[in-house]
């Protein structure tokens, strides 16, 4: 139920950007038209990206046009192979279950139950996290701005009881680190908080609640939040591959915070949701009245709120705002380990696709880009741009701007106050590098992993060369303070002494001295006596060994984080008690400082010679160096959660 986003810089800055393309005449969305499209595409696109199945639905002038199954849902690794049936088989749809919850809650707030700018507190039974004056609302949770760090830990287990929704809020909750309604930064535990404000206003579990309230009425017999499956279900499940060539399919994948993605439905009773939120449906089916529904689509935050921010995509209520040529776009994207989907409505057209695999890909980027491409090319198809060679008229302030701009940033949707924090420096900043045209390279650019050149196209507003996507930035003082992108997510500056370019030259260098060190220390004795150089006085021999054991601890705690971390990257569990092993020999090291403080007075106040006092400064850098990552970046954290 995660959205990536954001590596390190160090692309070269002589990206050239791709030539406008010349607009094709629109191709009329029939039946008979999309199937075939559909049928060209997504097989080659399978087999090019090693993803074993794929289901679709496309919606348009109120009724269902087309549903198809691509691919395999059981690849045969585990028993018979079984090929993908729109309307049979299940996916798990991940983040998309956000449209679900946000439905709930607007149903709520028709009722009158449920006020979108009411404190979320006062329909709750435990403290929401609190670190600013202004409370959290309804509205903050459903546009992703309630400003809480991102945690990680017992997000998706592998099989496993039902969890229990209260228990998962309540117990260790994120840390609020932004304002409420001023910095988007995608959050799963908003969503699912969300979730939890319909059970208790409602009286009934939130998976109960949709169950009646959104899937009943629109027939999808074929969907559910429950987890694990009832067993009328089970068997039409879709495995999870990593790939094609994977031995073996994953186990059916427990979120713990359901409302944000515990969905498990088919392309065709998805179809049945688009055409709800198209307001294509009548009576009980309609989910909600016109006015409610257009109120969700709309933007949920105004320049009040956001600033500049809102002169790009904002969140609705639960949806993405989206733009494909020129055409408003609203949807959402979803990924579990496995499972990987999207859904977009284009409300002015009463069109809407849905697409979901169910493997990963031979490339850890496949199913974005397969989804990305197929979304691309049905909007090419059948909605491209009014005229593409327009092109925008441009700036005077760009080439100012730019300068501004110029610096490195890292995703609102981050950890801060836990040992995850590292992987700021470790592949999630991004670097702006003003060109002498105006133009800025992005490096990488957002959501595509690769540079990207973008122009100024109204003040702050800058647009992709080439390309659809949009930032806006927000700035006070003559400083950006945050570039807003795809909706729920921003670009904050990154201060200087956290920047990659200072940290992992930092961290490395210091690595390496005290490695040199430690590797020195054993054979030291050995070529003192072969050269008859005696042994060292035993003055300050406490010292050096204490010196000796931090170094050692702080080497075998970096070593520990990173492993943990590539752990938690896997969605493993990481046992609290290493951690707190880990966070032990951390601190040993830090102490260590003190130590080889007074291992390098005494070689300079004793006069033991430029080599031994050389050589205990460095290894008193090399401590420093390490304490000083581990400061920066959570690793000195007594809160062991992540």
């Amino acid at each position: 139920a995660v959205t990536v986003g954001g590596c390190a810089a160090g692309a070269p800055d002589t990206v050239d950007p791709a030539p406008r393309a010349q607009a094709p005449a629109a191709a009329e969305l029939t039946e008979a038209d999309v199937t075939a499209w559909l049928d060209g595409v997504l097989p080659v696109a399978l087999e090019n990206t090693a993803i074993p199945g794929a289901t679709v639905s496309v919606v348009h002038d109120g009724e269902l046009l087309t549903a198809r199954g691509y691919g395999w849902a059981d690849t045969g690794v585990d028993g018979d192979r079984t090929a993908v049936d729109a309307e049979e088989t299940l996916f798990r749809v991940g983040s998309v279950s956000k449209l679900f919850t946000a439905t709930a809650v607007m149903q709520l707030v028709e009722a009158g139950e449920v006020d979108l700018d009411t404190p979320v507190e006062e329909y709750v039974d435990f403290a929401v996290p609190d670190s600013f004056d202004t409370r959290v609302t309804v509205r903050h949770l459903l546009t992703h701005t309630p400003g809480f760090e991102e945690r990680v830990a017992g997000m998706i287990e592998m099989d496993g009881d039902s969890p229990d929704l209260r228990e998962h809020l309540a117990t260790d909750p994120p840390e609020q680190v932004y304002e409420p309604g001023t910095v988007p930064a995608y959050s799963n535990y908003g969503s699912a908080l969300a979730g939890h404000v319909v059970e208790r206003v409602s009286g009934v579990p939130f998976d109960d609640y949709v169950a009646e309230h959104i899937l009943a009425p629109l027939g999808m017999d074929s969907s559910t939040f429950t987890q694990p499956l009832p067993e009328e279900l089970r068997d039409r499940m879709a495995a999870g591959y990593t790939s094609t060539d994977a031995d073996e399919s994953a186990p059916f994948e427990v979120v713990a915070a359901a409302p944000a993605g515990a969905l498990t439905a088919s392309a065709t009773d998805m179809g049945r949701f688009m055409l709800a939120h198209l307001g294509e449906l009548d009576g009980e089916a309609a989910l909600l009245a016109d006015g409610t529904r257009e109120l969700m689509h709309a933007p949920g935050l105004d320049h009040d709120a956001l600033g500049a921010l809102a002169d790009g995509p904002r969140m609705a209520l639960g949806f993405f705002e989206e733009d494909r040529n020129g055409h408003r776009v609203l949807g959402h994207g979803g990924d579990t380990n496995f499972f990987h989907s999207h859904l977009q409505i284009y409300p002015d057209h009463g069109t809407g696709v849905f697409v979901s695999v169910n493997g990963g890909g031979a490339d850890d980027l496949d199913s974005l880009r397969l989804r990305e491409s197929l979304l691309a090319g049905f909007a090419d198809r059948y909605y491209p741009a009014d005229d593409a060679a327009d092109e925008p008229a441009g700036t005077a302030t760009a080439v100012e701007h730019a300068a501004i701009a110029e610096g490195t940033y890292s995703s609102s949707r981050a950890m801060h106050s836990t040992f995850l924090a590292v992987l700021g420096p470790l592949g999630d900043q991004t670097r702006i590098v003003a060109r002498d045209d105006g133009t800025i390279l992005v490096t990488p650019g957002p959501e595509t992993m690769t540079p990207a050149v973008y122009e100024e196209v109204a003040p702050w507003v800058w647009r992709e060369v080439g390309g659809r996507r949009t930032l806006t930035m927000r700035v006070e003082d003559d400083r950006v303070t945050a570039i807003g992108y795809a909706s729920a997510f921003a670009l904050l500056p990154v201060d200087g002494v956290r920047d990659a370019g200072f940290t992992l030259p930092l961290v490395v260098g210091s690595v390496v001295l005290l490695l040199g060190a430690a590797l020195s220390w054993p054979v030291a004795p050995l070529v003192r006596r072969r050269l008859g150089l005696g042994t060292r006085d035993r003055a300050g021999s406490v010292a050096r060994v204490l010196t000796r054991v931090g170094a050692g601890l702080a080497l075998v705690a970096l070593a520990g984080w990173f492993t943990a971390l590539n752990a938690v990257m896997q969605f493993a569990a990481v046992p609290a008690a290493l951690l707190a092993l880990l966070l032990a020999a951390q601190w040993a090291g830090v102490l260590a400082v003190v130590a080889a403080g007074v291992v390098l007075f005494d070689d300079i106040r004793r006069g033991s010679g430029w080599k031994r006092v050389l050589a205990s400064a460095l290894v008193l850098l090399g401590l420093v160096g390490v304490a000083v990552f581990a400061g920066l970046f959570g690793l000195l954290s007594f809160d062991l959660t992540y």
